[in-house]
């Protein structure tokens, strides 16, 4: 790992949390732009671009902040792989003023599509920013929402910790990155239905709100009226925890221990850099 002394302590870890959201977000908001509004691409389509986005924005991040990108990874380090309880907070308001800022590049360059496809700025176009329960389609209540949320997260965070977890098989040649971008585009084909997987609190959050302040007047709500932006806040932040316990009960315990190596908490395992 770099050396934690190096560089501009958190201030740089934490740009590097909000650019590496801010990539996540523009190729991730981008292709549900491109496609609610341009009517080019398709359901798979988006859930390739979001795993790309997750994967490139943590081959920026990686090697400063670790690449969490999301404050249900963040709350999940700090309950049980040490990372630092006074960074949760800041680690998690960088993360999600990177993907507001994202958001709002998108919501400007789209500007004209957008305004052609729904000039009204309503639910039908909302759902380029935000999260519906069942996608603003199905009959999923912001109830049923919140369970797929939990169960989704939980996944994800499991699979994380057990992909960056050097007593495991973590993958070699710094690809880790890109296992976890795939197990985003997993998750968005087989958990997208119910409440469009964001298992995100900023990615659903910091867009949210740049909708809001741009013309979309029922960003806070479901389709249903129901104030709904919270599902996607609590969902996911419960979610990791849960599926961070899972793995640490399950699957920890029986890890060889005694080859365990030294690695700095909430990192994403990297090679050092070569000399010469």
């Amino acid at each position: 790992m770099a050396d934690a002394t190096s560089g501009r302590g958190l201030v740089g870890e934490l740009m590097a949390e909000f650019l590496g959201t801010l990539i996540l977000i523009l190729f991730g908001v981008g292709v549900v732009a491109q496609v609610v509004a341009a009517g080019i691409g398709d359901h798979d389509s988006i859930t390739w671009a979001w795993g790309l986005g997750v994967a490139l924005g943590v081959y920026v991040a990686a090697r400063i902040s670790g690449a969490h990108l999301n404050p249900a990874v963040t709350l999940a380090l700090a309950c049980f792989k040490g990372f630092s309880w006074r960074k949760v907070l800041p680690y998690s308001l960088a993360q999600t003023l990177g993907a507001f800022v994202a958001a709002l590049l998108v919501r400007w360059n789209y500007t004209e599509a957008l305004a052609k496809a729904d000039p009204g700025h309503t639910l039908k176009t909302q759902g380029v920013f935000s999260t519906l329960p069942g996608n603003g389609t199905l009959p999923v209540s912001e109830w049923g929402a919140l369970r797929d949320q939990v169960i989704g997260t939980a996944l994800l965070v499991l699979v994380i910790f057990a992909v960056t977890d050097l007593l495991n098989t973590p993958p070699g040649a710094n690809l880790t990155p890109l296992a976890i971008g795939l197990l985003v585009v997993a998750i968005g084909m087989a958990w997208g239905a119910d409440a469009g997987y964001a298992i995100n609190p900023a990615r659903d959050f910091g867009p949210r709100l740049a909708s809001y302040l741009t013309g979309y007047g029922s960003a806070w709500r479901d389709q249903y009226g129901n104030p709904y932006w919270w599902v996607p806040v609590v969902g996911p932040l419960a979610g990791g925890v849960i599926g961070a316990l899972v793995y640490r009960l399950a699957i920890t315990p029986d890890l060889p221990r005694a080859a365990r190596e030294e690695q700095e908490p909430g990192r994403v395992p990297a090679p050092e850099p070569r000399n010469g």
